[in-house]
């Protein structure tokens, strides 16, 4: 996949997992080197959003996102930011973890690293939503680092991971 930025053009330098696939376990980790498991079955459903760059674009897109989100109760949607590395800062919002793949782990399994310049060894600007059951539900890898996701497909695709979630494995 190629992802553009002004006028250079990157690839992802593994294929993302599919829709659909079960989601790995991996280990990552905060500012405070406090180490986070995200992925896999845990119960929980699951957005993960990863970014070559956090800018006040990037940020004010979160917030958007943030307002959609389903807080508290059964359908809770917990939030992180992965980066590739200790270069970003943290862009401090409540709704979202703020998480490093220090030990490459998330990268090189999900296939969100980039390859080319600018953005060399970054991740893509991507999310996961990963359902209850651990499965991969939905994702969006913008083709164009400048693009906002699209927030009214990801508020349909929470809904309808959440509602089809059973409890007892495959829905």
């Amino acid at each position: 996949m190629q992802i553009k930025f002004k006028t250079s053009i990157m690839h992802l330098e593994d294929l993302p997992l599919d829709v659909g696939y079960a989601s790995e376990r991996v280990h990552v980790k905060d500012t405070n080197n406090t180490v986070h498991s995200l992925g896999g079955q845990n119960g929980k459903t699951q957005l993960i959003l990863t970014t070559p760059v956090i800018d006040e674009m990037f940020t004010q897109e979160l917030k958007k996102i943030e307002e959609i989100l389903p807080k508290g109760g059964e359908y809770e949607v917990t939030a992180s930011i992965i980066v590739a590395n200790n270069y970003h800062k943290n862009p401090g919002l409540e709704g979202f973890d703020f998480l490093i793949d220090s030990d490459e782990e998330f990268g090189d399994y999900y296939g969100v690293r980039l390859r080319g310049e600018p953005y060399n060894n970054e991740f893509a600007k991507a999310l996961i939503l990963i359902s209850k059951d651990g499965a991969i539900f939905y994702d969006e890898f913008v083709d164009d680092i400048d693009k906002e996701f699209n927030s009214d497909t990801l508020m349909r695709k929470i809904y309808a991971a959440q509602t089809c979630y059973t409890g007892k494995g495959c829905h």
